[in-house]
C-alpha cells in the first residue's frame, strides 16, 4: 500500500469543537443526610465521610465535592430544606420513631424535584419490609456498608440522570445501560462501574492539550443510567439508542410491575437491542449458571452473581468489550492481537501499516466509532459510525478517509488553545504550545489570541484557495528566563553599564536550564522550516504603552541531518534575545516609558518561518503590516478603512523603512505609487531580505539582521511566486505591463494580487482588521506573511505573525473646537492628516497672503529651498505654510517645489486665498513622501470658513529671513502642534 500523505494545514473535514464546558451543568452540591445521631457518628468518625468523599474526588480528578448537612429529626430536616438549597436527600432507614418512607413522601410533596435515596444495612427483615413498602417517593434504595465510593456512585448516578437529556442528545455523550433491580447487587456493581468509567476518563484526558482541557474532557465520560424494570430499560434504550456504548443486564426483573422468572426479560431485552445493532456489547448477569449457556449462544458476556471475583470479571469485560483502554487490533480469523493503540496519535500511525483484512474487520464492526466515543472524541466517532467499506472503491480509500479525518480532527483540536508542551507527544499536529509555568509575555499572548480568534470566527479555511493560521509556535515562559538569569548570575551583568557586545558575550556563554533541553530537541526533530526566535516580554504589546520592536529577533535554519548544530544555533539565539533586554537602547526605552528594568521579564516565541527555500536562501512571497486606522486617507478612503504596507520577502524590509507598497484594503486598486510609470520606477521596492541557510555563516551579533541577506529584486526572478508580485516596465513604450511574459525591467507592483485578485488578499486583510478591532475594542496593528509558492493544487498560506493594540499615545491627542482659544491659536484645520504631537519645532516658514503672486511661484521655490537647506544644516524641523498645492508641476496651481527642497518640513500647510482656491495635494507623488516621512499635513481656507489662520500674529514676529515672497520666523519656545488623526483636526498653538 502506498503511504497516504496530506497537507497538514488544510482540514478537508470541518470539526467543531466539542462543547465540554456545556456538559454536566446540573450538579449535586448540597446533600442533606437524615439519620440518627449514632448513624451520623458512624459516618463522621468511623467512616469519615467528608474526608473519604473528598479523597475519592481528588483521586479521580473530579471537582466540586458535595457538602453534607446533618439532620436528626423531621422538623430539623424541613427547616434545612426551607432555608437551604438542597440537591439530594439521603435517609438512613433506621430513624427510630420516624417512618423513613412516610417522611420521604412528605418531602416529595413539598420538594418534588429533590431526589431521595435510602441507605440501609441489608438483611432478610429489611428485604421483606421493602417488598411491602410504598417506594413511590424513593428514587433509589442502596445497601450501605460504610463505603464512600457508594456515596460517590449515588451522586454521579443522579447527576448522570439529571444531565443525560442535554449531554447525550446535544453533545453526543455515550451511555452505559445497567438493568438491575437487586438492591444488594446494584450497590456492589455501581461503585465498581463508576470506578472503571472514571479511570477510563482519566486515560482519555491524555488526549487533552492542557490542564483546562483535561478537566473539561472529564465531563465527556460515559454516563451510567440505571433501570430497575423492563419498561424503564426499554424507554432508556429507545431514547439513547444511538449513543449506547453497552448494556449490563440481570436476567430476571419486573415488567408492568410484575415479575415472571420464567420469562427471562434480560435475554429478551438484549435480543431486541441486537436486532437493531448486532455488535452492541452486552453482559448478562445471573445467579443461575444455566443462563451462561444461553449467553454463549447469543454471543454475549456472562457474569455469575455468586462468582468469587465479580468486580474483576466486570472490569475485564467492560475494558475488553466497551472499547475502554487501548484499541486492540485483532486478526479476524484467529482473533489474536496484531497491534494496539493507546491514543489517537498512535491509532493514526498504525493505520498506515494495518493489514487490509484487519482494517476491514474493525470497520465492519464499527469498532473505530465505539473506541472514539468511549474516549469522548465525538465528532470523529459520529463520522466513522457511518463508514462502510462498500461505500468506497477499495480499502486504500477507506484507510485514507479514516487517516484524513483523524488528521483534520487533530489539527482542529489544537487550534485556538495553548497546549502544554509534551516532548513525548509533540508532533506536526501541535500548533501552539508552551514550555514553562509563568507568563508567556505580550507577543505570545497576542499570537495565542489570534489563534483563538481564527478558531472562534472559523477563519481557517473561510476564503477560497487560501488558509489563514498562526505558524507553528512554541513559547518559553518567563520562569525559564528567571532561572537562566539566576543560575548564570547574569542580573549584575545585565544591569551594568557594559557595552552591548560584552553583555551579549556573557549571556551567550551562559547555560539554559537543563529541564528544557529535551523539549528543544523534540521541537527541532519535528519542524522542517527555519525558526524565528522572537522576544515576548511582559511589557510588549501593552494596551497602555507602545513597546514593540525594542528587542531582538533572530532567524536560524533547521538542519535535518545535523541536530546538534541546529540545537547550538537555537540555544545561542534564545540567549541572544535574553541579552537584548539589557542593551543600552532597551534600557533607555524602558526608562522613557516609566518602567523599571529589573521588573521586565522575557518570554521567547519559537516560530516556524513562513516561506520556501530557494537555493540556499529562504523567504516568504511577501510580508506586511496593516493597521485598522489610517491617518493619511486619500478620498474616497476613510480613517477607519485601514492601511497596509507590503513588501516582497521577509518583513525586516518594512520594519527598516524600505519602500513598501502602501494601500487601503478597502480600495486595493487605488495605489498612489502606481499612478504613473515614472512613480513605479521611483517608488517601488528595489531589494528584499532573505534568510541565509548556510549554518556555517551564522554569526552572533547585537545586530539581529546579521544573518539575513539583502538581495536585489533581480535575484528573485526564478522564483515561482514572482509572477504574483512583479510587473514589467517596457522602456520602448514607457508602459508597465502586468505579468512576466515581456522583456524589460521587473517592478514589484503586486498587480496580480491587488488588481486581478489572484487570491482574496485585500478581502482577508480588511476582514482581519475589522475583527481584530472588534475583539480588542481598540484600533489594531497586525503583522503577516504570505506564501504563494505552494505545490500545485494546494491553497496559499496567510500566516498571522502578531497583533497589538494601537494604544492611546499612538492614536493621537483629541482636539475639540470648544477648548480652542483664538488668542492662543496660530492655525486650526479641520482637514488635517497625520497623527500625534509634533515636538521640538520653533520655526515657521510661510508665504504672507499679501505677498503671493501666482506668476512668481518659481522664485518662491528658490527662496524656500535656500531656507530649507539652512534649517537642514542646523537639524531643525519647521512648519511650512503657503497658498495652493505644494509640489504642483503646474506653477499656476501652487508652488512647484521638489521634495528635496522642503525635506526638513515637519508640518506642511496648504492655504487658500480669497481669489486662489486649489484642491489640496492628496493624490500626488508629493503626498506619498509626506506619508512615508510622517509629515503632518493641513489644509485651510479661512475665506470660506474652513479653518483659522492668524497670519497677522506671524507678521508681527521678528524674522530670520524676510524676502520678497517669504518670511521665516523663529519663536523662543517650541510650538504646540497637535493632529488628531481620528477627527482630521490639527492645531498649531502659540508657545
Amino acid at each position: 500500500m502506498t503511504k497516504y500523505t496530506r497537507n497538514l494545514n488544510y482540514p478537508t473535514i470541518d470539526f467543531s469543537h466539542t462543547a465540554f464546558n456545556k456538559l454536566m451543568q446540573r450538579r449535586i452540591r448540597r446533600v442533606l443526610i437524615l439519620s440518627s445521631n449514632y448513624d451520623f457518628f458512624m459516618l463522621e468518625e468511623d467512616g469519615r465521610i467528608d474526608e473519604q468523599i473528598f479523597n475519592e474526588y481528588v483521586s479521580l480528578n473530579l471537582r466540586y465535592p458535595p457538602i453534607f448537612i446533618k439532620a436528626t429529626s423531621s422538623q430539623e430536616a424541613f427547616k434545612i430544606l426551607e432555608n437551604g438549597d438542597i440537591d439530594l436527600v439521603i435517609e438512613m432507614l433506621n430513624l427510630g420513631d420516624i417512618d423513613a418512607f412516610n417522611l420521604a413522601r412528605k418531602i416529595k410533596q413539598r420538594n418534588e424535584n429533590i431526589p431521595i435515596v435510602v441507605l440501609t444495612h441489608f438483611n432478610r427483615e429489611v428485604s421483606l419490609r421493602l417488598q411491602n413498602e410504598d417506594l413511590s417517593a424513593i428514587d433509589y434504595v442502596f445497601c450501605w456498608l460504610g463505603n464512600a465510593d457508594l456515596l460517590l456512585a449515588i451522586i454521579k448516578l443522579l447527576e448522570d440522570r439529571m444531565n443525560a437529556g442535554h449531554d447525550v442528545e446535544e453533545i453526543g455523550v455515550q451511555v452505559i445501560l445497567l438493568v438491575e433491580d437487586s438492591i444488594r447487587y446494584t450497590s456492589t456493581y455501581l461503585p465498581e462501574l463508576y470506578r472503571i468509567v472514571l479511570q477510563q476518563s482519566r486515560d482519555f484526558m491524555k488526549e487533552a492539550l492542557n490542564e483546562h482541557q483535561k478537566m473539561l474532557r472529564m465531563r465527556g465520560r460515559p454516563k451510567i443510567l440505571l433501570a430497575k424494570t423492563y419498561d424503564e430499560a426499554l424507554e432508556i434504550y429507545e431514547k439513547y439508542k444511538y449513543n449506547l456504548l453497552g448494556i449490563i443486564s440481570d436476567v430476571s426483573f419486573k415488567k408492568d410491575n410484575k415479575r415472571d422468572k420464567e420469562e427471562k426479560l434480560g435475554i429478551r431485552l438484549i435480543e431486541h437491542i441486537r436486532k437493531e445493532d448486532p455488535f452492541m456489547p452486552a453482559l448478562l448477569q445471573s445467579s443461575d449458571l444455566s443462563n451462561a449457556v444461553i449467553a454463549e449462544e447469543m454471543g454475549v458476556g456472562f457474569l455469575h452473581k455468586y462468582s468469587k471475583s465479580p468486580s474483576i470479571e466486570l472490569r475485564n469485560f467492560i475494558i475488553r468489550n466497551f472499547a475502554f483502554g487501548e484499541f486492540i487490533f485483532r486478526d479476524p480469523t484467529t482473533l489474536k492481537e496484531v497491534g494496539r493503540a493507546a491514543d489517537l496519535q498512535a491509532l493514526q500511525n498504525i493505520l498506515l501499516e494495518l493489514p487490509d483484512d484487519v482494517l476491514l474487520y474493525h470497520v465492519g464492526r464499527n469498532d473505530f466509532s465505539k473506541w472514539l466515543n468511549a474516549r469522548a472524541i465525538f465528532p470523529v466517532a459520529q463520522l466513522f459510525k457511518y463508514v462502510k467499506a462498500e461505500d468506497f472503491n477499495n480499502l486504500d480509500e477507506v484507510r485514507s478517509y479514516i487517516y484524513e479525518a483523524i488528521s483534520s480532527f487533530r489539527i482542529s483540536k489544537g487550534r485556538g488553545i495553548i497546549a502544554e508542551f509534551d516532548k513525548d507527544r509533540f508532533d506536526e499536529y501541535t500548533n501552539f504550545s508552551r514550555i514553562g509555568e509563568e507568563s508567556i509575555g505580550g507577543k505570545a499572548r497576542g499570537l495565542a489570541f489570534l489563534n483563538n480568534v481564527i478558531q472562534q470566527r472559523r477563519l481557517f479555511n473561510n476564503y477560497p484557495n487560501c488558509i489563514i493560521n498562526v505558524p507553528r509556535t512554541v513559547v518559553l515562559s518567563t520562569d525559564i528566563f528567571d532561572e537562566f538569569m539566576e543560575t548564570n548570575n547574569l542580573y549584575k551583568i545585565g544591569l551594568s553599564d557594559l557595552p552591548d557586545k560584552e553583555i551579549l558575550d556573557y549571556f551567550v556563554n551562559g547555560s539554559l536550564p537543563g529541564r528544557i533541553h529535551q523539549d528543544l530537541y523534540s521541537l527541532i526533530s519535528v519542524v522542517r522550516k527555519p525558526l524565528a526566535i522572537r522576544s515576548s516580554s511582559k511589557l510588549e504589546d501593552s494596551h497602555y504603552q507602545p513597546f514593540a520592536g525594542i528587542y531582538s529577533t533572530y532567524m536560524i535554519p533547521v538542519l535535518e541531518h545535523d541536530v546538534p548544530r541546529t540545537m547550538e544555533l537555537l540555544t545561542t539565539a534564545i540567549k541572544s534575545v535574553y541579552a537584548s533586554v539589557y542593551y543600552k537602547s532597551s534600557k533607555a526605552y524602558i526608562e522613557a516609558t516609566s518602567n523599571v528594568i529589573d521588573e521586565e521579564k522575557m518570554g521567547i516565541v519559537l516560530q516556524e518561518v513562513c516561506g520556501n527555500r530557494r537555493k540556499n536562501i529562504y523567504y516568504p512571497t511577501f510580508s506586511g503590516v496593516a493597521q485598522s486606522i489610517n491617518f493619511y486617507p486619500i478620498a474616497p478612503e476613510k480613517i477607519g478603512d485601514g492601511i497596509a504596507k507590503i513588501a516582497f520577502g521577509l518583513g525586516k524590509y518594512i520594519m527598516d523603512g524600505g519602500v513598501s507598497l502602501r494601500f487601503s484594503p478597502r480600495y486595493p486598486k487605488k495605489i498612489l505609487q502606481l499612478s504613473s510609470s515614472r512613480q513605479m520606477l521611483q517608488d517601488t521596492q528595489k531589494y528584499f531580505y532573505a534568510l541565509n541557510l548556510d549554518a556555517n555563516s551564522f554569526k552572533i551579533s547585537t545586530d539581529d539582521s546579521v544573518n539575513l541577506l539583502n538581495l536585489k529584486i533581480s535575484e528573485a526572478e526564478g522564483d515561482k511566486s514572482f509572477k504574483y508580485v512583479a510587473s514589467v516596465y517596457d522602456y520602448q513604450s514607457d508602459i508597465v505591463r502586468d505579468g512576466l511574459n515581456y522583456e524589460g525591467k521587473k517592478i514589484i507592483t503586486f498587480s496580480s494580487i491587488l488588481q486581478h485578485n489572484a487570491f482574496p488578499f485585500a478581502e482577508i486583510l480588511k476582514d482581519l482588521l475589522e475583527i481584530g478591532q472588534t475583539e480588542m475594542n481598540l484600533p489594531v496593528e497586525i503583522e503577516f506573511a504570505v506564501n504563494l509558492n505552494v505545490p500545485k493544487g494546494e491553497p496559499f498560506i496567510f500566516n498571522l505573525l502578531q497583533i497589538r493594540p494601537i494604544v492611546d499615545t499612538e492614536q493621537g491627542p483629541k482636539i475639540t473646537v470648544d477648548e480652542l482659544n483664538p488668542g492662543d491659536t496660530i492655525l486650526y484645520s479641520e482637514a488635517a492628516l497625520g497623527n500625534g504631537l509634533f515636538k521640538n519645532i520653533r520655526d515657521i516658514v510661510y508665504v504672507p497672503p499679501g505677498r503671493f503672486n501666482a506668476a512668481s511661484t518659481k522664485e518662491i521655490t528658490l527662496q524656500i529651498e535656500k531656507i530649507n537647506e539652512s534649517l537642514k544644516q542646523e537639524k531643525r524641523g519647521y512648519v511650512l505654510i503657503g497658498p495652493g498645492r505644494w509640489g504642483s508641476s503646474d506653477p499656476w496651481l501652487g508652488i512647484p517645489v521638489k521634495w528635496a527642497q522642503i525635506s526638513s518640513a515637519r508640518i506642511i500647510v496648504e492655504s487658500g486665498l480669497e481669489d486662489y482656491r486649489i484642491d489640496p495635494s492628496q493624490g500626488t507623488h508629493f503626498f506619498h513622501n509626506m506619508v512615508s516621512f510622517h509629515v503632518g499635513y493641513m489644509t485651510i481656507n479661512p475665506y470660506i470658513n474652513e479653518g483659522f489662520y492668524n497670519h497677522e500674529y506671524l507678521d508681527r514676529l521678528p524674522a530670520c529671513t524676510d524676502d520678497q515672497f517669504i518670511r521665516h520666523v523663529r519663536l523662543d519656545k517650541e510650538l504646540i502642534i497637535k493632529i488628531d488623526g481620528k477627527s482630521n483636526r490639527g492645531v498649531i498653538l502659540k508657545p
